[in-house]
């Protein structure tokens, strides 16, 4: 029995489809579903090119039900990975996947972290610091933004001429690179 993950998204998901390409083959691991509370979001595309079924919810479903946990456990999903998902995720469904849930964080947490840390101004924020380095984190995920338990980092260097698309483009690089490898090794250690 393979064990199903399920992904997160609010974009476009780019992380989303590298996870997609690096399980598509796996004898062990499935991407199940994709859900996002954007219907306008690319993830949708890009999961329909790899025939995955994908779940659109709002703001009263998701915090004021039990809808997506109850989807989630239907479907059987074993673990759940964010990729550019932009809300707080509610304690039901933490509750639901203790240690269970993870995020990738454009930056080297705990620095830039936090409500309204995503994307663009993460690297605005890294660059106005001055900072001589950038980088990811990986890590779980628990009832505040950006606070779980650190799993994996990794850094790349802010050079003086680097503008904000050499600067998110050096993260991408790791985030693509890191995420389907770590995640696949935490899913592997799940007992089903």
């Amino acid at each position: 029995m393979k064990k199903r993950i399920a992904i997160f998204a609010s974009g476009s998901g780019s992380n989303a489809q590298k996870l997609m390409e690096h399980f598509k083959r796996s004898n062990e691991i499935e991407i199940s579903l994709v859900l996002t509370n954007n219907a306008d979001a690319y993830v949708l595309q890009r999961a329909d090119n790899f025939e995955i079924p994908t779940h659109i919810f709002d703001k009263n479903e998701f915090y004021k039900t039990d809808e997506v946990v109850d989807l989630l456990k239907n479907l059987e999903i074993d673990f759940v990975v964010l990729a550019g998902f932009l809300w707080l995720i509610p304690k039901s469904l933490i509750n639901a996947y203790p240690g269970r849930i993870v995020n990738i964080h454009p930056a080297i947490l705990p620095k830039f972290g936090g409500k309204g840390m995503y994307g663009d101004h993460v690297h605005h924020a890294v660059m106005a610091a001055g900072e001589t380095e950038g980088g990811i984190t990986i890590h779980y995920v628990n009832e505040n933004y950006d606070e779980g338990e650190y799993i994996y980092q990794a850094r790349y260097r802010i050079d003086k001429n680097d503008n904000l698309e050499m600067v998110k483009f050096k993260g991408q690089q790791l985030e693509h690179q890191h995420y389907p490898r770590i995640v696949e090794t935490i899913v592997k250690k799940i007992k089903k």
